[in-house]
């Protein structure tokens, strides 16, 4: 049975590619710096931004699914001012480099590089370390494939949750579908087993709302009252920032329906 060789498969988008590989059958293996608690997949000890187990984690690998990356914004959960300057690149760029050589001297049939939509026009370093990752991608005599997906549910959970202690919140208006993991990662694997190659269609959320939409609704389903100041953005910044609306296939679950089955509550219950 061919091996599957998932990256970032800890994170909260490669877990739900971990569980949509496992439940299609294949066999995966999962890089991780240490291994992890399930007992369904093999557990390879390595590291993207050293190269150490790179080798022998790609042993006998047919496809590789590379979800894994570095963003200090998502890890912590808000934006500061060193995040207009500078990003690590180890992961994103290096880190790629690293994966796609060592794929390449094992045979990989298929490489498949999660990215994000409107890289091109963004200007944040995060989002440049991301494209020049990408284009590593498109470069290589790897048989490749690109997913471009817009920003996930729980990132913007957070990122409102750090606005939670403001009497009022400065908010764009500009308008964009963020998405859930969940039908990002099965647009992920459906990709990587369908046999095509090249740029995919990239995935967004089934709702395209302004920025000020998506925190009232939050705000709704925490039960928080703030004043929202709405903040106009020309096209060219907010495109700068990420703020893009995607083209390609739609997810199903709404911000609401994400909110309701993320309250406290429900986790509590779970």
């Amino acid at each position: 049975m061919a091996l599957t060789l998932v990256t970032g498969g800890t994170g909260h988008l490669g877990r739900d590619i971990v569980d949509r590989v496992v439940g299609a059958g294949h066999r995966v293996r999962v890089l991780a710096r240490a291994p992890g608690a399930r007992s369904d997949v093999e557990w390879a000890a390595g590291d993207l931004a050293t190269g150490v187990g790179l080798r022998n984690a790609l042993h006998d690998v047919d496809t590789v699914i590379h979800a894994a990356t570095w963003s200090p914004i998502a890890r912590r959960g808000g934006i500061r001012p060193i995040d207009f300057f500078r990003s690590p690149s180890a992961v994103d760029v290096e880190g790629t480099e690293r994966l796609m050589a060592f794929g390449a001297e094992a045979g990989v049939r298929h490489f498949l590089h999660v990215s994000i939509v409107g890289l091109d026009e963004a200007t944040l370093p995060y989002s440049r370390i991301k494209l020049a990752g990408e284009r590593l991608v498109r470069a290589s005599s790897l048989s490749w494939s690109v997913v471009r997906a817009m920003p996930f549910y729980y990132l913007l959970d957070r990122l409102l949750s750090g606005l939670a202690w403001l009497p009022v919140w400065p908010v764009p208006t500009t308008r964009f579908n963020p998405v859930d993991t969940s039908d990002v990662a099965d647009h992920v694997v459906t990709c990587a087993f369908d046999e095509q190659r090249g740029v995919r269609a990239e995935i967004g959320g089934p709702e395209t709302l302004d920025l000020v939409l998506f925190a009232r609704q939050y705000q709704d389903a925490r039960r928080l009252h703030r004043k929202i100041l709405p903040i106009d953005l020309s096209e060219t910044r907010a495109r700068g920032m990420g703020f893009v609306v995607s083209q390609g296939v739609r997810g199903r679950l709404t911000w609401a329906d994400w909110l309701r089955r993320n309250s406290p509550e429900t986790r509590s219950a779970a």
